[in-house]
């Protein structure tokens, strides 16, 4: 008895750490879970923290440079020391160690302009890597509604394979009766158990599908991968698509991160030319300095401080061409070519995407249709059948018809709102509310 109670203990214990962890979420609740775990929004981050450390570094040059050195030295060997001050002609003292010490002081005046252009453009890299991760967001946003999608078509699909498997099962045990009393023959009764084996494996496909989208989605919320996700039922909504696609192409160009990053780009390349340019101005710095020496027996220097004002000017920039330069202008020439490629693509994507969504919501009442022609069908004929009148084959066809048109009907209904997801990722709007 012991035995049994301990075996059992142990079964259960396993199963229940084994169980799947069931979780309803909604799109924009997993949405949400997948920015807050992304791990490529993470790498944005850390891009953000280094264009802000950049930008740091570049104030730091705007500020003073204060240096303090001091060295102590021991001279084991006499040194000589001929004094050449009039009246005291002749060796010194000996000297067997010195100790000396500074402090300077640079304080820039005037650098061309290099330090306030380079603290500008630093700040516009900063923008422009807070919102290419804006930009990933976005991103992050359709693919976790693509997979979304995904395993909410898989979940409906399986619903239907297997309400038409039990209804197909009640048939082949009506029909095994119906053999049993010599009404049908066997030959009609293995074809409807044909079609049973054959719903029973797009069952399995299903499902096996739905496993691997669940994983999968497991993975993009950061979720461990043993939990099994419910979706929304009410995850199919009505899409306003009542706005022409000039509506959807403002909404990308006032709302596109990527595009935004790339204006900040472009703004801190002509800042990037400016300093290159300045670095054939010559660099005026307030300088100041502290000396201290101490020589035992012969030197003691105290309160040596100098104050001035330094100019700094390469000359060799005379005849040396400014590479700098002609680098900084090649990178504004680049980007600018590239601004006119992304608007050229904008305008292709929310096109072609607009076209695409119109297309999906059309195919849904094609398929609505056809689902209510095959139910029709599948009523006619199943009222022949039973009259004699229709064959068992063509009442199967029927079947099999009906249940292909209630599948299109449903996932076309999902495509269509992922086509909607995907028009609004392509207008940057995807997580507000247009």
């Amino acid at each position: 008895m012991n035995k049994f109670l301990t075996t059992a203990l142990i079964v259960g214990t396993f199963y229940s750490v084994s169980a799947q962890e069931k979780r309803v979420l909604s799109l924009e609740e997993a949405v949400k879970l997948g920015i807050e775990n992304s791990k490529n929004l993470k790498i944005d981050q850390a891009k953000i923290e280094e264009s802000t450390a950049n930008l740091l570094e570049a104030k730091n040059k705007q500020l003073p440079e204060l240096k303090v050195s001091g060295s102590y030295m021991y001279l084991p060997l006499e040194p000589n020391v001929d004094l050449k001050i009039p009246g005291m002609s002749g060796g010194g003292p000996k000297v067997s160690n010195v100790l000396y010490g500074s402090a300077n002081l640079s304080v820039p005046i005037y650098s061309g302009g290099r330090i306030r252009y380079g603290i500008q453009s630093a700040e516009y890299l900063v923008e422009a890597s807070k919102l290419n991760s804006e930009n990933d967001k976005n991103a992050i946003a359709y693919n976790i509604s693509q997979a979304y999608n995904n395993l909410f078509k898989a979940s409906e699909v399986v619903k239907l394979l297997k309400e038409n498997l039990g209804s197909s099962q009640k048939r082949d045990q009506s029909f095994i009766k119906l053999e049993n009393n010599g009404v049908i023959a066997k030959n009609d009764r293995l074809k409807a158990q044909l079609q049973t084996s054959n719903i029973e494996l797009q069952l399995m496909e299903a499902e096996n599908n739905f496993s691997i989208a669940n994983i999968n989605m497991d993975l993009l919320l950061g979720l461990p991968d043993n939990t099994e996700i419910e979706v929304d039922s009410n995850y199919i909504g009505a899409d306003d698509l009542a706005k022409p696609d000039d509506y959807y192409l403002n909404l990308a160009r006032e709302n596109r991160k990527d595009i935004q990053a790339l204006d900040y780009q472009r703004k801190a390349a002509a800042l990037g030319t400016k300093a290159a340019k300045a670095e054939n101005l010559p660099s005026l710095a307030f300088t100041g300095g502290y000396v201290a020496a101490d020589i035992p027996k012969l030197l003691t220097i105290t309160n040596a401080v100098n104050v001035g004002v330094g100019i700094s000017y390469n000359l060799s920039n005379i005849w040396k061409k400014n590479s700098s330069l002609m680098q900084s202008k090649a990178r504004e020439q680049e980007l600018a070519a590239s601004n006119d490629l992304l608007n050229d693509n904008v305008t292709l994507e929310v096109k072609r995407d607009y076209q695409n969504d119109l297309y999906a919501h059309k195919k849904i009442d094609v398929y609505q249709r056809a689902l209510e022609q095959a139910e029709e069908n599948y009523r006619i004929t199943l009222n022949k059948y039973n009259n004699g009148l229709e064959t068992i084959t063509n009442l199967l066809d029927a079947d099999t018809a009906k249940i292909t048109a209630n599948v299109n009907v449903v996932t076309s209904k999902a495509d269509a709102a992922l086509a909607h997801k995907k028009l609004l990722q392509t207008a940057g709007v995807i997580n507000g509310n247009q």
